[in-house]
């Protein structure tokens, strides 16, 4: 049987995939959290005492895996999918969690989306500007919000952990994409956070943490067609009177 012209084996054992990353995540997170390292001398004893089943993190996994798969196909933009995944989830669960984004999965989203921009900018140079162009785009635009930000209000409007995240973004998707990102993640958390406020789940000088828009967008660009984001933001933004 297949599944978009791949056998469906090959979902099984992606998902299968995706449920270790899921476990593996669920005590690399708590390290992270604690500023400790993944790669440790105690890394096999310290896994091991922590192994348990977090069905709220394993099965998710396993079904972005699928859908990464499904998506892409045996094809490198998958490959590069599947290992920044696990690192937006991290980023996701944390700053919810902790309100801060560990500085080593910022700098191993820039060095994957490095390493992908040099690997194919090489024999296309457009690819290689638009990657650049995108690490400016996305790095500029939270800096500006946060400095710009801080001096109305006097004090940090954004977290310099968002300015990282969102300039490795940037040199992972390209300039295009960065901005339908950004732009996304305020809709998102303009709409989550007046919903949390009317629901009293948050205060209204509670502090919300911006990184968990940011990733909700970036899976919304992964898994959307970004010609079809680009449509609905541009009606959204133009009350419908756009009709590209």
């Amino acid at each position: 049987m297949y599944i978009n012209d791949l056998h469906i084996l090959r979902y099984f054992f992606i998902g299968v995939l995706g449920l270790f990353v899921g476990q593996f995540l669920d005590w690399a997170n708590v390290r992270l959290e604690n500023h400790e390292k993944i790669l440790c001398k105690e890394f096999f004893t310290s896994y091991l005492r922590h192994i348990k089943i977090n069905a709220k993190l394993i099965y998710p996994m396993a079904l972005i895996y699928i859908g990464l798969l499904y998506n892409f196909g045996w094809t490198w933009e998958f490959l590069q999918y599947a290992i920044l995944a696990p690192m937006f989830v991290s980023v996701f669960i944390i700053d919810y969690r902790k309100q801060i984004i560990p500085n080593r999965l910022s700098l191993s989203i820039f060095e994957i989306g490095l390493i992908f921009t040099f690997a194919f900018g090489i024999s296309n140079f457009d690819f290689f500007i638009n990657r650049v162009l995108g690490l400016c785009v996305g790095g500029g635009i939270f800096l500006l919000i946060t400095l710009i930000g801080g001096l109305i209000a006097g004090k940090e409007a954004m977290g310099f952990g968002d300015v990282k995240l969102m300039a490795g973004l940037g040199l992972v998707f390209g300039w295009l994409n960065t901005i339908m990102i950004s732009v996304s993640s305020f809709l998102l958390g303009s709409i989550i956070s007046i919903a949390l406020l009317v629901m009293r789940k948050k205060k209204g000088s509670e502090y919300i943490p911006f990184g968990p828009f940011i990733i909700l967008a970036t899976f919304l660009l992964i898994f959307v067609p970004d010609n079809i984001m680009l449509t609905v933001l541009l009606k959204i933004f133009t009350l419908g009177m756009y009709q590209g």
